[in-house]
């Protein structure tokens, strides 16, 4: 009995020396994709009031009409420095676009409007998978703040595709492709590829991406 539990403790060591060296690898890869998606995109957050229907509605809404104002007034050769710039430039002019929209739908909501760094959780974007960590981001928080958040990624400018139950445009991809290291693009895509007219798999990369997360949290 002792020896069973002498190769028992053995196995179970054995076992948590190798999630743990798992978890760095696995840690290391993912915070290099993080590090790299960091340095070169830029999302966009706006975060409801509540979880009420009307103001997940309105915060659509406030969504829809500031993006409406993006697409049409960002130079389309804006990089990431020039789209920060032109934020920063006119936030007074995106803060009103949102108290309008808010005001118009009949409500008093107050607006806050944040150019800076956040922390997201895994997120998935059509058949894209961004690993969680802190990233850039203009942020719209409506009243309170208390309800769930949409995002996208502003740039390179992916909000412009309506992709949040569907697939990224080839020519999307193509455009995010060109900003970043090959393994980081590499790492965002489902690793089986899907045929032409099959949904893509979006599962093992967010479950990689989590997986880090939950090992973090328990070592």
């Amino acid at each position: 009995m002792k020896k069973e539990r002498i190769i028992l403790s053995f196995l179970l060591a054995l076992l948590c020396m190798g999630t743990i060296f798992l978890w760095k690898t696995s840690a290391r890869t993912v915070q290099a994709v993080h590090e790299d998606l960091a340095d070169h995109i830029l999302r966009f957050h706006v975060l409801a009031n509540s979880d009420s229907d009307e103001d997940q509605a309105l915060k659509l809404s406030v969504k829809t009409a500031v993006l409406n104002y993006l697409e049409s007034s960002l130079p389309d050769d804006a990089d990431l420095e020039s789209t920060k710039t032109f934020l920063a430039n006119h936030e007074t002019d995106i803060k009103k676009i949102a108290e309008d929209t808010i005001s118009s739908a009949g409500y008093d909501y107050s607006v806050s409007i944040f150019l800076e760094p956040w922390y997201f959780p895994t997120k998935s974007y059509g058949d894209l998978t961004f690993p969680c960590g802190t990233y850039d981001a203009l942020r719209i928080v409506i009243g309170d703040g208390g309800g769930k958040n949409w995002w996208c990624v502003l740039y390179p400018s992916l909000c412009f595709v309506d992709a949040t139950y569907g697939v990224v445009p080839e020519d999307s991809k193509e455009e995010l492709q060109t900003i970043l290291d090959e393994d980081t693009y590499e790492a965002l895509l489902p690793s089986e590829t899907a045929s032409e007219n099959a949904t893509p798999k979006t599962e093992a990369p967010r479950i990689r991406f989590r997986l880090v997360e939950w090992l973090a949290e328990l070592f």
